[in-house]
């Protein structure tokens, strides 16, 4: 343990500490005997409210509820559409300024240039731990892009505005979908696709239904990443759409009933909140310590996180649970005890996905196998799975820094490769405990450049694996696509990525307890450099607090005495 993180830990130490002697100092002044709050006790809750049963049609966005148009009484909306783009030409005709604004944004250019690290990252550019890459399987990964026609990306997107799909953010999506394979764009003729027939888009009232974003439209594309709903997030999946306050007390109907952009609130189609740009550990007061109003906090981070709400104090009232759980969040953030578990809405997410066993076929045609609980446990597409729900997080120090591994990093193969290594420690002023999806992997890399390769998936071409099932084709042509150099050998690698949770809030009765980390063997216990009292021995630090507990009830004790021994004499 360095000589900071040494210092950081006595000071958490110290605090607890402080709390003793403050107990000693009210019973001394006040009579009454004040105790410890009881480990188990839960939580006093941040900015509690009453719940009320907001069933309304539309959940709360960052902006104010009440819209002032009825698109369906606009007469350049009540034409028979016949593809996306004409409903996009339409809304230009009155929202002159949004194409080029969603031109301008990373869900339109799928890249992000990182300042911190100096990365060029993005959908575009990155291989993840889960499909790997979107280049050279376009038509499929496009599905999600907020656009129309993107099939290379070797090129920019489309420059064309009406090439930007309005509708998969704006419309009721009982009336929209994207197909999976058309880059994109909707089908508005009986389609099959995977042997069933695929939803019909319906652009006239789609059009006619458009409204500021639900969690619907958000989750078309964000529930499903990694190719199915909850695979890669573990905590945002389908069961967000109408979760019970259980799950989640802001986007639950009966609790804060919000829509995403309630908390990633931005302006001109840019919304704060991209895992590429994180604030561990927001900046909450000003250089004399004032505490920062949310607009301001809002304005001076750019980012999305609870202490924009519910600022770096969160915990109401001057009790002693109250201060000591407010003297946490300098080191633990909101998420790590007000989400116990991720997974827990009933939708199961991947924990672990080997592509090495991928191809296999029976009688000549792949097939697929699931496990005692229905969730998919092989696909001779993709390999192996687990699947794991109400899973509790891995937790580490994050200070909001992220280094990917990129196609020309060369690689240790020694060890577990983590694809995004966090930034942050003990020492870290600016690092706080943090809650993780922990996700593994068995990928494919170059066997001798020791570098991460492109696996060219999807398409009818004869490189393609999902067609072919050989994977000396499918890498061979997705670097080919890349233009990356190949040795032509490949070997498949365990990797590591790390998914931030922030979503799936439980009530203030469910967070985490105290004892759950203040333990031996507890949550926290992989957690380094820094002193947690209940988990870790410090015999000096242990007599002292036993010796402020003890000086504590004599202090009760002899002020108890003293009462009774001047009220006889005040009785005389």
């Amino acid at each position: 343990m360095t000589d900071h993180a040494a210092f950081r830990g006595l000071g958490i130490a110290f605090r607890h500490l402080s709390a003793a002697i403050l107990l000693t100092a009210l019973a001394s002044i006040s009579g009454p005997v004040i105790g410890w709050s009881n480990a188990n006790a839960s939580p006093t809750a941040a900015n509690k409210t009453e719940s009320t049963n907001q069933s309304a049609e539309k959940q709360i966005t960052g902006k104010k509820p009440g819209e002032t148009a009825d698109h369906s009484k606009f007469e350049i909306l009540q034409q028979d559409f016949k593809s996306g783009p004409e409903v996009t030409k339409a809304c230009l005709s009155c929202h002159t300024e949004a194409a080029t604004q969603v031109h301008d944004s990373i869900h339109w250019k799928w890249e992000y240039d990182n300042e911190k690290t100096g990365q060029k990252l993005g959908k575009r550019y990155v291989i993840n731990a889960f499909c790997g890459n979107v280049a050279s399987n376009e038509a499929r990964c496009t599905s999600c892009h907020a656009g129309y026609g993107w099939k290379d990306m070797r090129e920019n997107p489309p420059s064309a505005p009406e090439a930007v799909d309005c509708l998969v953010c704006h419309a009721d999506t009982q009336y929209y979908k994207k197909f999976p394979t058309k880059a994109g764009l909707p089908v508005t003729e009986p389609t099959m696709f995977g042997g069933k027939p695929f939803k019909v888009s319906n652009l006239i009232e789609a059009a006619q239904s458009v409204s500021l974003p639900q969690r619907d439209n958000c989750g078309s594309c964000h529930y499903y990443g990694g190719g199915g709903d909850g695979v890669k997030h573990g905590d945002i999946d389908s069961s967000l759409d109408n979760p019970s306050v259980d799950l989640d007390v802001h986007m639950a109907a009966d609790g804060g009933n919000m829509a995403c952009s309630a908390c990633h609130s931005g302006s001109g189609h840019v919304w704060p909140g991209s895992r590429y740009d994180m604030d561990a550990k927001p900046q909450a007061r000003d250089e004399e310590g004032k505490k920062l109003p949310s607009f301001a906090m809002r304005r001076m981070n750019e980012t999305a996180s609870c202490e924009s709400c519910h600022t770096d104090a969160p915990h109401q009232g001057k009790t002693l649970e109250a201060i000591k759980l407010n003297n946490h969040t300098d080191t633990v953030a909101c998420q790590t005890c007000h989400i116990p578990e991720f997974a827990r809405g009933g939708v199961a997410t991947k924990m672990l996905w080997d592509w090495s066993t991928a191809g296999k076929l029976k009688d000549g045609k792949p097939f697929a196998i699931k496990d005692d609980k229905g969730h998919p446990s092989y696909d001779s597409k993709k390999g192996d799975f687990i699947y794991e729900e109400n899973v509790q997080p891995t937790y580490s120090w994050f200070n909001g820094k992220v280094n990917y591994v990129t196609d020309e990093d060369r690689l240790d193969t020694t060890q577990p490769v983590v694809l995004n290594a966090l930034g942050g420690s003990a020492e870290d002023e600016n690092a706080r405990i943090w809650p993780f999806k922990l996700m593994h992997t068995k990928q494919p890399i170059d066997a001798e450049n020791k570098k991460l390769v492109y696996m060219h998936l999807f398409g009818k071409d004869a490189n393609a694996f999902w067609k072919n099932f050989d994977w000396a084709k499918a890498i061979q042509g997705g670097q080919d696509y890349m233009g990356k150099d190949y040795s032509g050998k490949f070997e498949f690698i365990e990797t590591r990525m790390w998914w931030p949770i922030t979503h799936m809030v439980a009530p203030a009765n469910k967070a985490v307890q105290c004892d759950e980390c203040h333990v031996k063997g507890g949550r926290l216990e992989n957690i380094e450099g820094v002193y947690i009292p209940g988990r870790d021995d410090l015999p000096l630090i242990s007599w002292l607090g036993y010796g402020l507990i003890i000086l504590t009830i004599l202090g009760v004790a002899i002020h108890t005495i003293f009462r009774f021994a001047t009220r006889k004499q005040r009785n005389h």
